[in-house]
Formats: C-alpha cells, sequence, structure tokens
C-alpha cells in the first residue's frame, strides 16, 4: 500500500521548481575565489559546494533546477555540466544554467544582479514558461543535508505565502545572519538582515533564531512581490533586506521552518564556510570519527562529478621513509610516497613526496609537495607545487613576509599564484 505522505510531498515536489543562487563572489574566503565563485569550490574531499543543494534536490526529487550563475562561473559551469548531466528532458527534468544575461533593464541601464531577488526578477519569463505550483530559493554556497520535501508540505499546510527555513545560532554570530522573531504558531513576526543588535529566543538570551536563506514562495505571490521590489525607488532587490519584511510588515503570512534532524530532534548540521577558517575547520571535522556530517551516508548520498582516477597509494616502509596516513581522509588519485600526514584530507591526486609532514591541513586537488616539507594549519590550494624543503603553517611571521595568507585563526592560505605559479584557471 502506498505511503499517502510519500505522495503528497511527491506531488508537491513534482510542482516545485529550484532556484539555486550561485552567482556570490564569497570575498571572505580571500584568495580561493580569486578565480572561482564560493559555490565551485572544493569541499570534502572530492566535492564542490554546489553539489550539496543539488543532492538534496535530488533526494527530496524535486527534479526541475535553475543555477543563476554571475561571478567568475566558468569552472562552476564546467562542473555542473559534467556532473549533472544526466537528467531527462523529456520527463520534464532539468538542470539549467542561467548565467546573468541582463534580460530586463527595469527602468535603467542594463545591468547585472543588483542583489538576490533582482536575479529571480531578471528570470522572471523562464519562470513563468516553467508554470510552478512553488518556487524554491536556495544559496548555492552552504554545506548540509536537507529534506525538501518536508519543509514543502510544512509550507502547504500552514497556509503560508512563504517559509523560511531557520537555525539556531549563538547571539555573538547573530550579526552575520537575517535574523527573525515567531509567535507559538512558527509565523514570523519580525525579520532584520545583519542587525547590529540581534534579538534573542524568548528566554534564552545567548541564541537567536537565523534564516538559513532559504525560502519557498507560492509562485504567484513570488511574482507579485518582485514586480514590487523592482519598482521601489532605493530598494538593494535583495530578499533578506527589502522582500522579506516588507512582506511581513505588509500582514502576509510568512512562517518558519525549524532545521531539525528527524531522527534525533535536535538541530541539523548546517555550514556557511564563508572565511578560510570556516573552511579549515569545516573540512577538519569530517576526519572524526564521527563527524556531524555524515559522508558515508547511503540513504541520502552527495553526488558530485569526478573524474576516473586509481585508488590512493602508500609508498616506502622504511624507519625514516614511512608512507602513512593518519586520522585523515585521502581521496583517489593520491600518492603519499615516504610522508607522513596526521589529521589532514588531502583531495584527489595530491603527491607527498619523501621525508615531508603533513599536519591538520586541508590540500586540494592536484597539489604536489615536494620532499622533506612541513605544512601545518593550512589550506594550498589546486596546482600548488611545494618546493623542497619548504615549511608553511610553521611560522605566521615567515608566511606573511612570504606573501602567503594568515587567518586570525592560524591558518595559512597559499596559492599558486603566492607561489609566482601563474595558473589563471582553478577548474
Amino acid at each position: 500500500m502506498p505511503d499517502p505522505k510519500s505522495f503528497y510531498q511527491h506531488r508537491l515536489v513534482n510542482n516545485t521548481l529550484a532556484l539555486i543562487l550561485a552567482g556570490g563572489r564569497g570575498s571572505r574566503l580571500m584568495h580561493l575565489t580569486s578565480w572561482r565563485a564560493k559555490p565551485a569550490v572544493h569541499f570534502g574531499g572530492k566535492f564542490r559546494i554546489i553539489d550539496f543543494p543539488l543532492s538534496n534536490c535530488m533526494n527530496s526529487g524535486i527534479r526541475k533546477i535553475g543555477v543563476l550563475t554571475q561571478y567568475k562561473a566558468h569552472s562552476l559551469i564546467l562542473h555542473i555540466q559534467k556532473g549533472w548531466g544526466f537528467l531527462r528532458g523529456e520527463f520534464g527534468e532539468f538542470i539549467e544554467l542561467w548565467p546573468a544575461q541582463q534580460r530586463i533593464e527595469r527602468n535603467r541601464d542594463a545591468a547585472w544582479y543588483a542583489g538576490t531577488a533582482d536575479a529571480v526578477y531578471q528570470n522572471v519569463d523562464i519562470i513563468r514558461n516553467h508554470k510552478p505550483e512553488y518556487v524554491l530559493i536556495l544559496a548555492g554556497d552552504h554545506v548540509y543535508k536537507m529534506d525538501y520535501g518536508t519543509m514543502i508540505a510544512h509550507h502547504v499546510e500552514s497556509a503560508a505565502d512563504v517559509t523560511i527555513a531557520c537555525i539556531e545560532v549563538e547571539r555573538e554570530r547573530a550579526r552575520e545572519f537575517g535574523i527573525v522573531a515567531v509567535d507559538d504558531n512558527g509565523r514570523i513576526t519580525d525579520f532584520h538582515e545583519k542587525p547590529s543588535d540581534p534579538r534573542t529566543i524568548p528566554g534564552r538570551p545567548d541564541t537567536c533564531l537565523a534564516s538559513m536563506g532559504i525560502y519557498i514562495f507560492n509562485c504567484d505571490f513570488l511574482f507579485e512581490q518582485l514586480f514590487k521590489d523592482a519598482d521601489t525607488p532605493r530598494s538593494s532587490h535583495d530578499f533578506g533586506k527589502n522582500i522579506i519584511p516588507s512582506i511581513i510588515a505588509s500582514g502576509y503570512r510568512v512562517h518558519a521552518f525549524p532545521f531539525i534532524d528527524p531522527t534525533s530532534g535536535v538541530q541539523a548540521y548546517w555550514r556557511d564556510v564563508g572565511t578560510v577558517d570556516a573552511f579549515w575547520e569545516a573540512n577538519l571535522e569530517l576526519i572524526g570519527v564521527t563527524p556531524p556530517l555524515n559522508l558515508y551516508d547511503q540513504t541520502w548520498s552527495i553526488w558530485t562529478y569526478q573524474v576516473q582516477l586509481p585508488p590512493a597509494k602508500f609508498v616506502f616502509d622504511d624507519e625514516d621513509r614511512r608512507g602513512m596516513a593518519v586520522d585523515s581522509m585521502v581521496s583517489g588519485g593520491c600518492i603519499i610516497s615516504g610522508a607522513v600526514v596526521r589529521h589532514s584530507l588531502l583531495f584527489s591526486s595530491v603527491r607527498v613526496n619523501s621525508y615531508s609532514y603533513v599536519q591538520d591541513s586541508v590540500i586540494l586537488p592536484d597539489v604536489e609537495i615536494g620532499r622533506n616539507c612541513e605544512i601545518r594549519n593550512a589550506v594550498i590550494d589546486r596546482f600548488c607545487q611545494i618546493d623542497e624543503g619548504m615549511q608553511i603553517g610553521v611560522d605566521p611571521v615567515a608566511d606573511r613576509e612570504r606573501g602567503f595568507h594568515v587567518t586570525a585563526g592560524g591558518v595559512t592560505l597559499v596559492t599558486p599564484d603566492m607561489l609566482g605559479q601563474q595558473i589563471n584557471f582553478h577548474r
């Protein structure tokens, strides 16, 4: 006998168009986004950040997806074309790339996307052609696993005009988010984007309720609000700054959807890897015995594009030249040749040569580390060639003098440009 709840959610997601906003620069990631948009940044040993919202859509049953691109999108576009072209158009399934095209001028000179709402507004003709009943708007630069079908069902059952996914954050971090207040029925009564004095949850003075930047709109209602915002002078044309506060002030039904793990009943995993420190920490979290993000969960797979590579290899077993990795994740194509890797994450096709030592570091794809190197507390960007005998992350002062970026948390970021290796493509 079919599960009525599953059938109900299937009908809802089948009438939903997902829009992934993937045009952001991600400037707080510093040099990691010099040649790629933030959603194209590598994560977790073999993935890109964009793979997480895309995989969530697949696992939720959403097969109609538009990816809105703008800033340095070439590597992102290649990744989606290579790894996400398996849907069947004959069945009404698609992942479409929507680059900024200056489609609508809005009584001004043709311009690129002015804000998150403007990005959607400039594609209203494409959205209208797909005839969705609901529009799910997602950020393309967060790492998490989420069943959007449950959220859409919550949206419909609460008769909301808009539903916003929310998480609890510490008050000291709340200035980075849109902060909401809700009544006893989960209806949002107040919304402030990145407030200087965040409003806390009643009875919990150290905790705030924050928007995840995930919105579900009834499609016709979304169009009304986009056109209204487009005609509003001095608007930033942003969902968090303009549209959501305006909707709440106008008395429309805006509901919160708490992001809770259905198995444990506690808040689910979600990371904004928007700084180098956060990126380094979130990657190294994956190494733990029971990491907060389980990449080995076969019931909720994370899909990606990957080249065909041989297994990782560890060679030499002499006392002073033993190829080994401890408390680490090592991806396909890697060779640990007489070197030691501890508590680190190595992406694909990394080579660590003899007598070198790597600890507490994130090494992106296609990096070669020469002999007798020592690397600690570092993020090494793709294609870096680390010369023999180099020390990175050992002396922050020396790292800064060499032009490397050292974060407030003591993580050293190295890119090919910093090493004088002029590789102007980061795929």
